[in-house]
């Protein structure tokens, strides 16, 4: 694989850059179990300032359970809320992770990602079961989570904490994500980037440059 020019760290978003997200599953999910009058509620839960919250560790996971049960007005156990949230993380392809590990032996590699502790909970069981590995850490050099840093994408500050950590100038990071925002911004303060717009956008990506 031949290397890209002026790029020292690959940053990779997760959600449908690295592992399948499927929003509207859990939506589906959620007004199964919901009364019809209710029904209107789950198009304010993913734009809700509680999911923002949690996002960027404002919250603890208890404070945000109790927003869901608070929101919908439902009576659910933690186990029922886990899963709701949890449920939009599909499957991670092994054609992804087998590019990443192809891409460690040239570049330093790094995630960002808006996430949240009970979704990098999800996330490290499904790698255990498929591949072996108990955590991001395994296969990426570095790993950044919103509710870590207590900032967001496509806040401009998560872009320059993580240069920062990376000890790399932003021209010489390459950022890989699916949210167009979070391209903008980061192209802003100097990352190259691109924009995942597809389910072999990563793949095709580095096909297209070895040519």
């Amino acid at each position: 694989m031949k290397k890209l020019k002026n790029v020292d760290f690959l940053l990779f978003d997760l959600g449908n850059v690295i592992i399948n997200i499927d929003y509207s599953f859990t939506i589906n999910e959620l007004t199964k179990r919901l009364p019809k009058e209710k029904h209107s509620l789950t198009s304010e839960f993913f734009p809700a300032k509680f999911h923002k919250d949690y996002e960027k560790g404002l919250i603890s996971t208890v404070e945000f359970r109790e927003a869901i049960k608070n929101h919908f007005q439902e009576p659910w156990e933690d186990n029922e809320i886990d899963y709701l949230w949890n449920s939009l993380l599909k499957d991670i392809p092994n054609d992804r992770i087998d590019l990443i590990k192809k891409l460690s032996e040239h570049y330093g590699l790094a995630v960002l990602s808006n996430t949240n502790e009970l979704h990098i909970e999800a996330i490290n069981i499904l790698l255990k079961k498929q591949f072996g590995v108990s955590s991001l850490h395994d296969i990426f050099d570095e790993v950044y989570f919103s509710h870590e840093l207590q900032l967001a994408k496509p806040d401009p500050n998560i872009y320059q904490k993580v240069s920062e950590l990376l000890a790399t100038p932003p021209t010489n990071i390459l950022f890989f994500d699916d949210l167009k925002d979070n391209i903008e911004s980061a192209k802003n303060l100097g990352y190259q980037t691109h924009h995942v717009t597809h389910p072999q956008a990563l793949i095709s990506y580095f096909e297209n440059v070895q040519h």
